[in-house]
């Protein structure tokens, strides 16, 4: 059997060197066609037929019926290989887009979720990846029903499976539909149906095993795509490829350009100018219900007199078109001003300093911000260690000790995209601080109108004092597009940005696919075949799962069609919900044998629900969604970091409740010493297969 997998893996090998030089040869092409004449939009298009072509013909080729190949994609994936696969999956819309620009923005806050995310790999080969290999099953929720017995524990690992996958998936399916428009020309929600079918094709027909080897393929990409830009800043700026070397002499040029930002009387005007419209805004809020009426009847009045004056047509549409658009009652004009309070105050503040850790205007300020940095890290760290779509993949390798490799091979290959990531954001910033800011209107570049014409919520610039001049406080830029717009910030050609896009795609893609898996096995192997109908045959198991999947991935491009929040917030929403849902009852269950069944069931509905009540209370979206109440933020923290409250509460539950009630039975505690001593070398075990 060593021979076969040592055959197997060769064979692996030889296929995607193959590959690689494939993609080489479709990317020169496009750029020689580039030169030649080949607009922008048709270079997108071939760009994302191609790269969902690809990952349809994978998924094709991967088919299968069988159900542990379905499932666990045979346990023979290399060490080697899942690694690779691991990091595709893991390089989420988050990392890809996300990451660089929450860096952008954050500067040092931004470094939380690399420490966090990485660190979360240590926890994940010390603490869970080699004792769920031991045990051999499917998914999650199937441990935590061994091992805590009977199917209560299993249903609630279930719905949190369902609920922290969900909302992560959601994230992946946003960032697909912003590259897709973007690069395409197609509508927001157009082009999350078409992202979707790229998704599909990949996981419908062959489970892990096709989703395996297409997050291979997609990690290739991936990674090229995100080092070309960077390393081209990186020698235009300092000479060397080498970005993650060299980018401190960037950042102590950004850091002169932020002072001299800071001391610009246009930009003090212009943050003046906002400082206005946010205390106007208070005021009307202060006066409700009465400055409602009074502002409309001054609207109604104004457009009364441009009529009485026959005032030009275009003067009276715009009047006409201001009363149309004003709130249609008291409290939605309260919702509306509070979000335009908001706005205005968020743009009154000077530039960020890139390079200062924890900042705040006194003490009590960065104590607060001190507290989130870890809140954040902790989240990040304890949630990467609970994600079920994760955890599920060190159940394909072929032994424990394959296992554990893996996970070194996972955390390389996420560190050369986080290691990349912070000089990404210093050098893109660099650019757009003094090659936008500071300009007329009249020269920006070509790439701002492209990306204010997707949507103004990701890149918008108003001349708010008339000047013609761009100053910060007058652009708006969402940290979703930084990486994607990057090339077209560089002077790159427009070949590299669709590469980028591709890279991205190929990022969201990986992990809806992981995602979308994970939901329809939690459905259909522990919902339907474990609890209801336990002698269906392998053939209606993988119906089933397909069929949920179709199902699942449908509803979760409707809610991401109503766009419910940044790319980031969503991803670390998952991670706070699995931390608080999985971690404890995990952990717990592998290395503490009194740990007992009710102890797991109230500890993963205390955690999961202290995590849920502080993010639906503090989160402005899920108050708007949900009608909550919204509570003061228990010291200071963020809604991103609930899970700091939620591990502790579970850990400490399932503590309480397990020395309340009766001990596991032995066969439980059996089960613990099996896990918790697996046998390094050549363990192969395939339980439940």
């Amino acid at each position: 059997m060593a021979t076969s997998q040592k055959s197997f893996t060769q064979q692996l090998k030889k296929y995607y060197t193959f590959y690689t030089g494939g993609f080489v040869v479709f990317v020169t092409l496009l750029a020689i066609a580039e030169q030649m004449g080949m607009s922008n939009k048709w270079i997108g298009y071939c760009f994302l037929v191609f790269t969902i072509l690809l990952y349809a013909g994978i998924g094709i080729m991967s088919r299968t019926v069988e159900v542990a190949e379905y499932y666990v994609a045979g346990r023979r994936v290399p060490a080697f290989f899942n690694g690779m696969a691991t990091g595709a999956d893991w390089m989420s819309a988050a990392s890809f887009i996300g990451m660089a620009g929450t860096l952008y923005f954050s500067g040092f806050q931004g470094l939380s979720f690399i420490m966090g995310w990485t660190g979360g790999y240590v926890l994940v080969a010390l603490l869970l990846a080699p004792y769920l290999r031991k045990f051999g099953q499917f998914t999650i929720p199937d441990f935590l029903g061994a091992r805590y017995g009977g199917n209560i524990v299993r249903s609630f690992g279930v719905m949190a499976a369902i609920l922290c996958s969900f909302t992560y998936v959601v994230a992946q399916i946003y960032g697909v539909g912003i590259i897709t428009s973007r690069f395409t020309g197609l509508e927001f929600g157009i082009g999350v149906f078409v992202g979707l079918a790229g998704i599909l094709v990949c996981s419908f027909l062959g489970g892990m095993r096709a989703v395996t080897w297409t997050q291979v393929a997609q990690y290739i990409i991936l990674i090229v795509a995100y080092m070309i830009p960077v390393v081209w800043l990186s020698v235009k700026h300092t000479g060397v490829p080498i970005p993650q070397a060299v980018y401190g002499k960037v950042l102590e040029r950004l850091t002169e350009r932020e002072k001299e930002l800071t001391a610009d009387p246009k930009e003090q005007e212009v943050r003046q100018i906002f400082a206005s419209r946010a205390k106007a805004a208070d005021d009307k809020l202060k006066g409700l219900p009465a400055s409602y009426q009074t502002e409309k009847d001054v609207l109604a009045k104004k457009v009364e007199d441009l009529r009485t004056a026959a005032a030009p047509k275009a003067e009276l549409d715009a009047a006409e078109a201001a009363l149309k658009k004003y709130p249609a009652s008291a409290d939605e004009a309260k919702e509306q001003w509070t979000k335009d309070k908001a706005s205005a105050t968020g743009r009154t503040a000077p530039p960020r300093p890139h390079a200062t850790p924890y900042p705040g205007k006194d003490e009590a300020a960065r104590d607060t911000a001190r507290l989130n940095f870890i809140g954040v890290v902790f989240c990040m760290m304890f949630g990467t260690a609970a994600l079920p779509h994760i955890l599920m993949r060190y159940y394909t390798t072929p032994s424990v000790q394959e296992a554990r490799v893996s996970v070194f091979w996972s955390l390389f290959f996420i560190f050369l995209l986080y290691f990349t990531a912070p000089a990404l954001a210093v050098l893109a910033k660099f650019d757009v601080y003094t090659l936008v800011i500071g300009k007329s209107f009249a020269e920006l570049p070509r790439w701002v109108n492209a990306w204010q014409s997707v949507d103004a919520s990701l890149l918008s610039i108003v001349d708010i004092n008339k000047d013609g001049i761009v100053q910060l406080a007058e652009m708006v830029i969402g940290g979703d597009i930084i990486v994607l717009a990057t090339p077209e910030i560089a002077g790159l050609p427009y070949v590299i940005s669709g590469l980028v896009a591709a890279g991205g795609l190929a990022a969201a893609l990986s992990t809806a696919d992981g995602l979308l898996l994970t939901i329809a096995n939690a459905l259909s192997h522990d919902l339907y075949y474990k609890m209801i109908n336990p002698n269906a045959s392998p053939t209606m198991r993988i119906t089933v799962a397909k069929s949920l999947l179709l199902v699942v991935a449908i509803i979760a491009a409707y809610v991401t069609s109503l766009k419910p929040g940044n790319i980031l917030f969503l991803v670390g929403a998952a991670f706070s919900m699995a931390a608080s849902a999985f971690f404890p009852a995990l952990v717990m269950g592998i290395f503490w044998k009194r740990a007992s069944k009710w102890g797991a069931i109230i500890g993963i509905i205390a955690g999961l629900g202290v995590c849920l009540y502080y993010m639906v209370h503090t989160y402005p979206t899920f108050i708007s969604w949900f009608g909550t109440t919204p509570i003061k933020k228990w010291f200071g923290l963020e809604p991103i970091s609930a899970g700091m409250f939620g591990v502790p509460v579970g850990i400490v539950t399932i503590w309480i409740v397990s020395l309340l009630t009766p001990a596991p039975e032995k066969e439980v505690q059996e089960l613990v010493d099996h896990v918790r001593y697996p046998s390094l070398a050549g363990d192969i075990d395939t339980r439940g297969t």
